[in-house]
Order: structure tokens, then sequence, then C-alpha cells
């Protein structure tokens, strides 16, 4: 429940509402965390939220923040040389190790760009142990896709397959138009040898894990990740309870045989 102090080494304006922090620990850092978890990150005199990490590069720990709320928004002014309180790492994994030598089907919707980003960058760097990879990956208009050079530099790739689409025709975009569920649908998936990994809204979710189950995937290899109002880190709180689960100790990562009970249920 101690925060860790870190200091913001890097700040990188992402969108008019997000950006990418780098910090760096001052002493001691935390556990390196898994693709897919979380950290609490604390904001001085205002209060802490939960934010996936987005990358871990030699002890740094990258954070894509979009300005929601008063915590987030202070996170999101904040800049270099500024400190951070930091606990964790918690929460599920990705494990995308588990999915060696098999397919991967990565869809990211707005912000959910973040926490999958580790799973696109360990399969770059473990490219020989995966087959086909592609990722499809949606925002509401050009300007809201994050780590945009990246997914330039990405597209570019031989090896990597890269979809992306807005919600609507923006002047200048000859990108795909349309949710990112259409891409998928076209999407030529071998069912018993592909593992699926999603994050965005939850209505988004739902809908790309039906598609990916008319085309024969079992739920076991669909995973998302539900952050839902999560505060203490640890399932003490109680806050975060999702029917019979607390998202932040049995999340936020879950196959879809766990979430599909639990995304159909209005208002739970």
């Amino acid at each position: 429940m101690v925060p860790t102090r870190y200091r913001v080494a890097d700040r990188a304006v992402e969108t008019h509402d997000s950006v990418t922090l780098r910090l760096t620990p001052v002493g001691d850092g935390l556990v390196p965390p898994r693709p897919g978890q979380f950290t609490m990150l604390y904001a001085r005199g205002v209060g802490e939220v939960p934010i996936s990490v987005s990358a871990c590069v030699h002890g740094s720990l990258v954070h894509t923040i979009r300005n929601v709320g008063a915590v987030s928004g202070a996170l999101r002014r904040l800049e270099r040389g500024a400190f951070v309180g930091v606990r964790g790492p918690f929460g599920t994994g990705w494990e995308p190790e588990s999915a060696t030598g098999r397919d991967l089907v990565i869809v990211a919707g707005g912000i959910g760009l973040a926490p999958l980003r580790p799973v696109l960058l360990h399969a770059l760097a473990e490219r020989g142990s995966y087959g086909r990879v592609v990722l499809i990956v949606g925002a509401r208009t050009p300007e809201e896709f994050l780590y945009r050079e990246q997914l330039a530099e990405w597209s570019g790739r031989a090896d990597v397959v890269v979809e992306l689409t807005v919600d609507s025709p923006a002047e200048g975009w000859d990108g795909g138009v349309g949710f990112v569920t259409e891409p998928l649908a076209r999407l030529d998936v071998d069912p018993a040898r592909t593992t699926a990994f999603l994050c965005g809204p939850e209505p988004m979710m739902r809908f790309c894990a039906r598609t990916l189950l008319a085309k024969g995937m079992p739920a076991q290899d669909i995973r998302v990740s539900l952050e839902r109002n999560m505060r203490c880190g640890i399932g003490l709180c109680g806050h975060c309870q999702l029917g019979s689960i607390l998202v932040c100790r049995d999340g936020p990562v879950l196959d879809y045989r766990a979430a599909e009970p639990l995304l159909a249920v209005a208002e739970l």
C-alpha cells in the first residue's frame, strides 16, 4: 500500500487529452510488470488511479494516460522532473508466452492500445516464436490514434499485418472507415491455432469476441481486459467487484469463458 517514488523522465503528447510518461525509479524500483498488468499511480495531493503499463524499458515504466478525471488530469499535466507515487504491479497479465507457436490477433479500441502494446512488442522481440501477427486498431478520428510513429513503423513491416480504422470518414484519411469489428470479420483465422487479445470499450470487446466465436475460435483462446473502478489494487476495498470476481485481483485480463457471462449482464 506504500507507493514507491518515481520521477517523470520523459513526456510525449499523444492526443489532445492523452500523454505518455516514462517513469524512472528514485532508488529501488518495483518488480518489472508482466504484459497486461497495471500499477496504481499517485498524484500528490489529488489521489491515485490504476493505469496499465504500456512498456517496461530497463527499469523504467511507461504509462499512457488519458484525462478522464481529477487524478488522471493531474497526471497528464505533469512535466519532466515531477515525482509520482507508484504501487504494483497488480493483476493478471496477457501471458503471450502461452501462445507460443500460434497466430496472434490483437484488437484495440482507442486507449485500449496502451495495455496491448506490450503484447505486440513481446511478439516482435520474439518474432520467430509466433505465426501470423495481426494488429487491428480503431479510433474515433485519425488524430486520436496513440503511438502514431510506431503504428507507421509497424505498418511498414512485412511480418505484421496492421489494419487501422476510424469511426467516420475524415479529410485526408485514406485508411479504413468503420468499427474494428469490420476488418476483424473479414480476417481469415485458423481457429485451432489462434489466440486473440482484445482491449477497448466493453461493447467493442463483446462484439469482437462474438465475431471470433462465430469463426470457430474457442472462448478460452480469446482474452479481454476489464478495467473497472479499481481503487486499492489488492482486492481489499471491493470497489471493483464484478459478479463473483474482484477485477484488480482476478483480472484485469480474463479469458472469454470467464468474461462472457459477466459482460452479458446489463449494468453489472
